[in-house]
C-alpha cells in the first residue's frame, strides 16, 4: 500500500510504500507518540507526532494541511479501511492543500 509522507524540512510530499500498519507509520514519523486527524470525507487521515506542539525541536519544519493546526515534523497520510489503505486524495490534490511554514 502507498501512503504520502509530508516532510516540512525538505518541503516535499512523497509517495512511500507502507507495510506493517501503525508501527510502520511510527517509524516514518520518527516518534512513538502519534495521533491522527481525518482530512476529508473519504476517511483519509493525517498521522503526526502527538507531542509535536510541545517538543519545540530546533530545525524541524512545520506544515499546515487545510485549516488543521500546524504540525511540526513529518506527517503521513493514509486511507481508511480495514487496517490502512492507500489514500483517496491524489498527490497533486494533497500538494495543493499543504502549506509549508
Amino acid at each position: 500500500m502507498t501512503c504520502f509522507v509530508i516532510d516540512p524540512t525538505a518541503k516535499t510530499i512523497t509517495p512511500v510504500a507502507l507495510g506493517g500498519g501503525l508501527d510502520a507509520i511510527r517509524q516514518l514519523i520518527g516518534f512513538e507518540t502519534i495521533d491522527s486527524d481525518e482530512i476529508d470525507a473519504s476517511g483519509d487521515r493525517l498521522f503526526f507526532d502527538e507531542k509535536c506542539f510541545i517538543r519545540q525541536t530546533p530545525g524541524v519544519g512545520r506544515f499546515q494541511l487545510d485549516s488543521l493546526a500546524p504540525v511540526a515534523g513529518v506527517g503521513v497520510v493514509v486511507g481508511a479501511g480495514e487496517g490502512y489503505a492507500a489514500p483517496q486524495v491524489s498527490l497533486q490534490a494533497l500538494q495543493a492543500r499543504v502549506k509549508f511554514l
